[in-house]
């Protein structure tokens, strides 16, 4: 499963899902499982922080795990992932297993950033 996170210009979601349409058409590889749009580098940014991807990365490497197992593997206050957890958990970028681990669902995580994309 792959997620792909991408800017979409506001109104522009039925442009973006056409375009996905058309590619998954020509390319079935190219198509995603989830993908996640923000209508700016600035709001992608705000919601997917450094420490959040960090914590995206650090999940993927070490499997399912407990929010505190998580935050000393990767040496930062519980409270602190415990936030950012439930944040990437609020995106569809972790889940939960039925025993409260997370884990991340997907096999990859692509941000697409095309700062000067013209709108369709």
């Amino acid at each position: 499963m792959k997620a792909v996170i991408e800017i979409a210009p506001r109104g522009s979601v039925f442009a973006v899902a056409r375009n996905q349409l058309k590619a998954a058409e020509t390319d079935p590889l190219f198509g995603a499982d989830y993908h996640l749009s923000f209508e700016s580098a600035r709001a992608l940014f705000a919601e997917l922080t450094p420490a959040r991807i960090d914590l995206l990365e650090s999940l993927r490497q070490c499997g399912p795990c407990s929010v505190y197992a998580l935050a000393k593997t990767v040496a930062r206050n519980y409270s602190n992932v415990h936030t950012d957890v439930a944040k990437l958990e609020e995106h569809g970028l972790v889940q939960r297993t039925p025993e409260d681990a997370v884990f991340v669902p997907f096999e990859s995580v692509e941000i697409h950033l095309d700062l000067f994309k013209q709108a369709a």
